[in-house]
């Protein structure tokens, strides 16, 4: 076994950081909004009013969260090694910012927060009804995260350490300077690039940042709704999840080191992986609909489970097992959250 110090900032995440305001609610509350479960937004003017009428309205609870950022704390939880991940993304001067700050620290991250002094902390309002979530992103501060943050020393330190990249496709729409920046460095490095579709809204209408970043991702990582989405917008005219995780890991590279995977969750049914135009399949842990407490995270935790073991450099088939396994944690208890410590082996 490697020794702890192999592991130092091995991982680096970089995305939204926002506080989940969660809660949930009626199927009144998601059509005076406008909103879709299982789907995830970022907020017009019309859902503005939102997130107060939650609190008034509904058990609310405030959760640290941003899709990348829970990935990265999953994956710290699992590898129980101080120091091993790292963070970057940006938030506001403000109790939020400092409460996600206090969050991400005690989850064991080591945060490199660029901190925007005129924009609050963002926030993502998670609608939840039966069990599923429908998530509507308020950026905010988050949305003014810049490519010269990234390039000071102190931060591009953590860059040069990680020798593994994760950064959700909502990324896509803050800095894609900085994913070019992280991507190219991967490449020339022989490191490990990976990227989530995250939102049916990101391969849809940042389909040319998302084309321009494909060639580095050495894992694509989705859900079947992104995955069918991801293939009308490319006109491949299938809605066979197996046939498009394929079609996705055969898209062309950037370079030759790592042949591109492509592991797809959906919900309850088989993992499917695409490696070499073959596919397999991977059960998840079944659970009871009655132990369903929210379906918020479970894509994240997915993918944190999954890196904890890629950095460890264990088989795909390890690797989809500890993705199932956080992934069925985090679906049994309110956002990303977790026990203390992770009963995996």
């Amino acid at each position: 076994m490697a020794s702890s110090n192999n592991y130092d900032g091995i991982l680096l995440g970089m995305g939204n950081p926002l506080l989940d305001i969660s809660a949930v609610v009626d199927e009144a509350f998601l059509t005076k909004y406008d909103v879709k479960l299982n789907n995830a937004i970022l907020a017009e003017e019309k859902h503005l009013p939102m997130y107060d009428e939650m609190s008034s309205k509904f058990n609310v609870e405030y959760i640290a969260g941003g899709a990348t950022q829970n990935s990265i704390k999953v994956a710290q939880w699992m590898l129980q090694i101080p120091g091993a991940t790292s963070y970057m993304g940006s938030i506001g001067k403000d109790k939020y910012g400092e409460a996600m700050k206090k969050d991400a620290t005690a989850a064991g991250l080591n945060v490199h927060y660029y901190e925007d002094e005129s924009a609050p902390t963002g926030t993502c309002g998670v609608c939840v009804v039966g069990g599923e979530r429908s998530l509507i992103a308020n950026l905010s501060a988050a949305n003014c995260y810049k490519v010269d943050h990234l390039k000071k020393p102190e931060n591009w330190a953590l860059v040069e350490k990680a020798k593994f990249y994760y950064i959700a496709g909502f990324f896509l729409t803050v800095s894609p300077e900085s994913i070019q920046l992280v991507s190219e460095h991967a490449a020339a490095n022989n490191k490990v690039f990976t990227m989530n579709l995250s939102a049916p809204f990101i391969c849809e209408f940042f389909k040319d940042a998302q084309e321009k970043f494909l060639p580095y991702m050495d894992f694509v990582f989705g859900n079947e709704t992104e995955a069918i989405t991801f293939s009308r917008v490319h006109g491949w005219e299938t809605e066979d999840v197996e046939q498009i995780a394929i079609k996705i890991s055969q898209l062309p590279k950037a370079t030759g080191t790592y042949k591109r995977t492509t592991v797809i969750t959906q919900g309850a049914d088989p993992v499917v992986v695409a490696q070499d135009g073959k596919v397999t399949k991977y059960p998840v842990i079944p659970l009871p609909k009655e132990k369903l407490v929210d379906t918020n995270g479970a894509g994240d935790a997915f993918v944190g489970g999954f890196m904890s073991q890629l950095v460890k450099e264990k088989s795909i088939e390890e690797c989809v097992k500890a993705g199932c396994y956080a992934s069925n944690v985090v679906i049994q208890r309110s956002g990303c959250t977790y026990p203390e410590k992770p009963d995996f082996n």
